[in-house]
């Protein structure tokens, strides 16, 4: 199953570094013209040089916080004559500590940019999807989007609705030849933590992925038209065990978990 068709674009959010730089240049290496899109633009036209006079890519610097961000963002893509055959939802950020202790502008511009964007995205690019009768959606969740976590409840609530609305949506959509895939990987090496508040060291026990295999895998699972793909077998594991315990079990040992996790709060920079 191709990505895209002919004539037509990616569009990656969180473009900037971890998974969502990872998975633009896995589309770019298959040769797909690829729109970047996040607030940081010096690494984004990096990666674009790379591949200047062989694919076309094209950055999009946009703060997706701010209010009307889907509208511009389809402006200069579909309205600009670049139709998006594959939408890839990958920025977002998190925070690790009370839940209020958080600032409110941060909580409210993680949730904006974790929720409301790919939810607005989403609905910006499928009426034109549907009119040409395919399309390709990957939204990068998480693990966190299986488990209550207490600590970092926003982000998990967060990745959890990502999943509901992905897996809801697949099967709206799947009449009109559009694809619909959720990928949720488990701790990953990116710039994810110190931002968030975390100690990347104390999570090293469920085995740090690497970001690039993340990417590929998820851009295998898309090709195949899978729901979903959790990119480690660790995580299966545990997340089917999910189903034969209590339910109020599993947040007890994440609160211990991320408690211990925690730096002291998040900070306030936002990188996606």
């Amino acid at each position: 199953m191709t990505l895209v068709a002919p004539g037509e674009w990616a569009l990656v959010t969180g473009a900037s570094s971890g998974i969502g730089a990872c998975l633009a240049t896995r589309l770019l290496e298959r040769g797909i013209p690829t729109l970047l899109v996040a607030r940081t633009a010096a690494p984004m036209e990096a990666l674009a040089a790379r591949f200047a006079g062989r694919v076309p890519c094209e950055v999009l610097v946009t703060d997706l916080a701010r209010e009307g961000a889907a509208a511009d963002l389809f402006a200069r893509s579909e309205g600009a004559g670049k139709p998006v055959g594959l939408l890839v939802n990958d920025a977002g950020f998190g925070w690790n500590g009370a839940f209020d202790a958080q600032p409110e502008e941060l909580l409210t511009a993680m949730l904006t940019v974790n929720v409301v964007a790919p939810a607005a995205l989403t609905r910006a690019f499928l009426p034109a999807m549907r009119a040409r009768r395919r399309g390709r959606i990957l939204n990068v969740a998480s693990t966190a989007a299986f488990l209550p976590n207490p600590y970092f409840a926003a982000y998990s609530a967060s990745k959890a609705f990502l999943l509901s609305l992905s897996l809801a949506l697949r099967e709206e959509v799947a009449k009109d030849g559009i694809v619909v895939t959720c990928l949720c990987p488990g701790v990953t090496r990116t710039p994810f933590f110190e931002p968030a508040g975390m100690d990347e060291k104390k999570l090293r026990a469920f085995g740090l992925l690497d970001p690039d295999t993340v990417a590929e895998r998820g851009l295998r699972a898309l090709g195949k038209g899978k729901a979903l793909s959790i990119t480690s077998p660790r995580d299966r594991l545990w997340i089917a065990l999910l189903r034969l315990v209590p339910r109020g079990l599993p947040p007890k040992v994440a609160a211990a978990l991320f408690a211990r996790s925690s730096v002291g709060g998040g900070a306030t920079e936002r990188r996606y």
